[in-house]
């Protein structure tokens, strides 16, 4: 799930949708408007889920997409080898996800864990 805003109504810590992807505002940067144009922004952006840094550069009017960011809690079903099964804890639905080995090495049944959840994607938040 999405929502639209304006580029100039962003803050530093936030969300933002680039590329089909939820990122996080590392820094906002604003001009000031030209002798032809309007006020532009950059942004530096990282990927929630792949970590990759990103920038844009657009009018502080146009429309951006802001993700809903969810953070949820979910306890730990199994584990086989980097894969963990995770029950959320509200609406009890099942899902697996696949962790870093160092990771699922401390992960136990019955141990309840943080995760993010944002555009269909999921994300431990450890």
């Amino acid at each position: 799930m999405k929502e639209q805003t304006e580029t100039g109504k962003l803050k530093e810590g936030r969300y933002v949708v680039v590329d089909d992807e939820p990122c996080k505002i590392l820094s906002i940067a604003t001009s000031k408007p030209g002798k032809h144009g309007a006020a532009k922004a950059r942004i530096d952006v990282v990927g929630i889920f792949d970590g990759q840094k990103r920038s844009i550069v657009q009018p502080v009017s146009a429309k951006v997409y802001v993700p809903v960011v969810e953070r949820k809690m979910g306890q730990v079903i199994s584990v086989a080898g980097n894969t963990v099964q995770l029950m959320d804890i509200k609406d009890f639905a099942m899902f697996e996800m696949v962790v870093p080995d160092d990771v699922a090495a401390t992960m136990e049944a019955g141990k309840e864990v943080p995760y993010i959840e944002a555009l269909g994607k999921k994300k431990l938040d450890l």
